[in-house]
């Protein structure tokens, strides 16, 4: 065989072997890289990939490890260091198994629960699989207990079973601050709108959130509850259940807006709508913010809750007449700040808004979709003249519908003729025996199957010697 054919067959094999080896190549699916967000009650780890994956998860003890392994997959991106403060990974590293499949690998500093699933590409990112981990244990975070205010842990707590919300206390409870819990939009993979220089609603709305709650706490007889205080997701149902864990008296989320046109401009304040949306934005708006709880893994518009369905029916008129209350104090202090999109209080079905015993509104800021608005809610002192606003607006409607109970229930020129009533906390007795207990009058009462709920049409405080 001559030279110059030995050396054609060889270039004609390197070349074969090469294209065996891209076809291998092509076959495998890219994972970009990934990225982790530790929030105080547990940890989110998202991998990029360019294609759906398969996985398959599975722990490791003597040290305790989490492995996850992708199938035909591999890693052109690095992956993120942990927290430092992360509570459950310690490390993220990753290898190469049997050849052409991935492995990641979490190293935990404790056993953990783990939640996997996988998202379809949005907006702003492409596909993605989710891993969440959480202690074990089942032991609240500490970050909890520690934001607890002193003055709240050296009074006495109402019993779970009081209905403190709105204008009705049983007697016998010390003085308490009334407790605001406020609610940073979006956070972690849930980056929210985003404005035309790139500024993500998640994090001015943790920014104004932070400002509010500090001035919340300077105020007497006034405590904040920061629902989100970092950059992780929160699904808007778990948002719901720790403002009601602390027993807030008002729920106040905060949000900027965005839409199509970017010349819309200006806050607005919603209330919950039980039916449909008071115009074709407040539609559009409801879809994009509720589409929210999607990126936690489950489609809530899906489950029957009957539990808070119930509660919702029966207290939903009171809670929203309060609502809308102090939604309308708020709004009139922005309308004072600057440009209001609407000048009146927006209807929306904001799954965030619908806690059955807590006056909850939502507070579009601005618009971030807006070049100059946006530019504003990157400023400090902009938030902070929000923050101002906002906080003149919730102690108007405090000082105008003190929870007995109260510092201001006890000064000057306090409300004592609330006809509005009063709500049950989840868990309470029956609605018939909360009525006894707090002295109220119930008419219009329907039993329901279960025989200690009752569905309250009307209700309202007794008339002395009623």
């Amino acid at each position: 065989m001559s030279t110059g054919l030995r050396v054609l067959l060889a270039v004609v094999l390197g070349l074969s072997l090469l294209g065996a080896v891209d076809a291998s190549v092509a076959g495998q699916v890219t994972v970009l890289g990934a990225r982790i967000w530790s929030a105080p009650d547990h940890t989110r780890i998202v991998i990029d990939t360019a294609a759906p994956v398969h996985h398959k998860i599975f722990s490791l003890d003597h040290p305790q490890r989490l492995v996850v392994d992708i199938p035909d997959a591999r890693l052109v991106g690095k992956l993120p260091a942990a927290d430092g403060d992360d509570r459950v990974v310690a490390a993220l590293r990753s290898g190469v198994r049997e050849g052409d499949d991935l492995r990641v690998v979490l190293d935990l500093k404790q056993a953990v629960r783990v939640k996997s699933f996988l998202l379809e590409p949005n907006g702003t990112y492409g596909h993605r699989l989710v891993i969440d981990v959480s202690p074990k244990s089942g032991v609240l975070p500490a970050m909890d207990v520690a934001s607890i205010p002193p003055e709240m842990t050296s009074r006495a707590a109402p019993p779970v079973s009081a209905a403190r919300h709105l204008s009705v206390q049983p007697k016998g409870i010390r003085e308490r601050d009334v407790i605001i819990a406020v609610d940073a939009g979006h956070g972690g993979e849930d980056p929210g709108a985003s404005g035309p220089s790139g500024t993500h609603e998640k994090d001015v709305t943790l920014a104004i959130s932070r400002k509010l709650a500090e001035r919340i706490n300077r105020q007497r007889g006034m405590r904040a509850v920061l629902i989100r205080d970092g950059d992780y997701f929160i699904p808007l149902r778990q948002r719901i259940a720790k403002a009601r864990r602390y027993q807030a008296d008002l729920f106040v989320s905060i949000h900027a807006d965005a839409f199509r046109d970017q010349r819309a401009r200006g806050s607005s304040v919603y209330t919950l709508s039980n039916g449909g949306a008071t115009s074709e934005a407040a539609r559009w708006l409801a879809e994009r913010e509720n589409r929210a709880d999607l990126i936690g893994g489950v489609n809530l518009a899906e489950q029957n809750d009957v539990l808070a369905s119930v509660l919702l029916d029966m207290t939903q008129n009171a809670t929203l007449e309060h609502s809308s209350i102090a939604a309308q104090r708020v709004l009139s202090k922005l309308q004072a700040l600057g440009e209001v999109h609407q000048t009146h209080i927006q209807q929306a079905g904001f799954v965030v808004l619908k806690s059955p015993d807590i006056p909850s509104m939502l507070v579009e800021t601005a618009f971030i979709s807006n070049p100059q608005e946006e530019k504003r809610l990157r400023s400090g002192s902009y938030q902070s003249k929000l923050a101002d606003h906002l906080v003149q607006g919730i102690i108007d409607y405090f000082e105008e519908y003190p929870p007995p109970g109260t510092r201001f229930a006890r000064e000057p020129g306090a409300r004592d003729d609330d006809e509005m009533g009063a709500l049950p906390a989840a868990g309470a007795e029956s609605f018939a025996e909360v009525a006894r207990r707090y002295d109220l009058k119930l008419s219009a009462v329907r039993l329901v199957d279960a025989p200690d709920l009752i569905d309250i049409g009307a209700y309202r405080r007794r008339p002395p010697g009623g």
